[in-house]
């Protein structure tokens, strides 16, 4: 046989160090695919958690502190006639218009933790500050002079609870499905928790309820199943939401026994973000929901607080920036595109993974 040449020899050595026996290979692509699916799923989640809680649930044994920080303005004109007309062109009576302008900070504490791979519990609870400004003339007076009032309330708001299950693996061209139940506890000052004054015309009648401080929670118990969706798709993620706020009526805003049944809400979202690098995302998404309307039951007559479907929706716009591995910070504005929605909302968050 030949003998080897240096180069030859060098060459065939160094063949045989770089083959290497397929099972040892296996297991370093195996973690590396986990690594990269885990990388996709965290992803998905800071993206999708911008404007709501719509992310991959927690990892098991994780807890999250997430504190928050919100103000919504809303700024509404409202008018009441008081008359009759000759033609459509011409009224004679009295018009009522007064201006509101309101103002909400939310102050608020979510605490999650995963049990497993699949299951999530959280609870959130939040501390609200409430600031109002009525500006109008007597009401039904004939009379030019505007009046100002004011009005405020702060305390604690309706604690909430969660759990949220995930329903698959995202595999085969399936996005990530996500269950939620979730549970709201009247432990905020309701609207009849609070010192009312009934308004009424000349002739006595009365016309609507005048509250004298703000509430800060909704005064009944709700339950809300639903489902969210979440799909990556480099490099932009989908995502989505639909679910049913049950409200349970309750005997109470009556002197001599009634029942007050809040209308249910369906509430609907979708949405699109994009990674612009492994730290910082953008999201854009809009957000609907359709209230049913409120009855009363007072002497087995029945009465109508609302005689329509109340709409409100309204369009966001975030921004997500992972500030260390266990802390992102997040910034939510949202603009009104219905009558009924705040005019703007700002959202700050800011959660940490113990």
């Amino acid at each position: 046989m030949k003998p080897l040449t240096p180069i030859a020899l060098a060459a065939a050595l160094a063949s045989t160090a770089n083959a290497a026996p397929p099972e040892p290979d296996a297991r370093p692509r195996t973690t590396t695919d986990a690594a990269q699916q885990q990388a996709v799923q965290d992803t998905a989640t800071d993206i999708a958690s911008i404007t709501a809680d719509r992310g991959i649930v927690t990892r098991p044994g994780r807890f999250t502190i997430e504190p928050s920080f919100s103000h919504a303005h809303s700024n509404a004109t409202r008018v009441a006639v008081e008359g009759y007309t000759i033609i459509p062109a011409l009224l004679i009576g009295l018009i009522n218009i007064s201006e509101i302008q309101r103002d909400i900070f939310v102050s608020a504490v979510s605490l999650k933790y995963g049990f497993t791979s699949r299951f999530e519990g959280s609870v959130r609870v939040p501390y609200l500050s409430i600031r109002e400004d009525l500006r109008e003339r007597e009401i039904f007076q004939g009379t030019p002079v505007d009046t100002l009032r004011e009005s405020s309330g702060e305390g604690l708001g309706d604690v909430e609870l969660a759990v949220r299950y995930q329903l698959n693996d995202g595999l085969d061209g399936w996005p990530y499905l996500i269950g939620v139940f979730r549970a709201k506890a009247p432990t905020g000052d309701g609207p009849y928790d609070v010192k009312q004054r009934v308004l009424t015309d000349n002739s006595g009648n009365p016309i609507g309820i005048e509250l004298a401080e703000r509430p800060t929670g909704s005064g009944f118990w709700s339950v809300e199943p639903g489902l969210s969706f979440i799909y990556p798709t480099d490099p932009a993620v989908l995502f989505g939401n639909l679910s049913y706020v049950w409200t349970i009526k309750e005997e109470q805003g009556f002197e001599n026994g009634g029942t007050v049944d809040p209308g249910d809400v369906v509430r609907f979202g979708f949405g699109m973000g994009f990674a612009f690098n492994e730290r910082t995302s953008f999201s854009l998404g809009y957000d609907h929901s359709v209230i049913r309307k409120t009855t009363f039951e007072h002497n087995n007559d029945l009465f109508a607080a609302n005689f329509d479907r109340i709409q409100v929706g309204s369009l966001s716009f975030g921004l997500s920036h992972r500030l260390s591995p266990a802390t992102t910070l997040s910034l939510t504005v949202a603009v009104g595109v219905t009558d009924n929605a705040p005019n703007s909302e700002i959202t700050l968050k800011l959660p940490i993974n113990l």
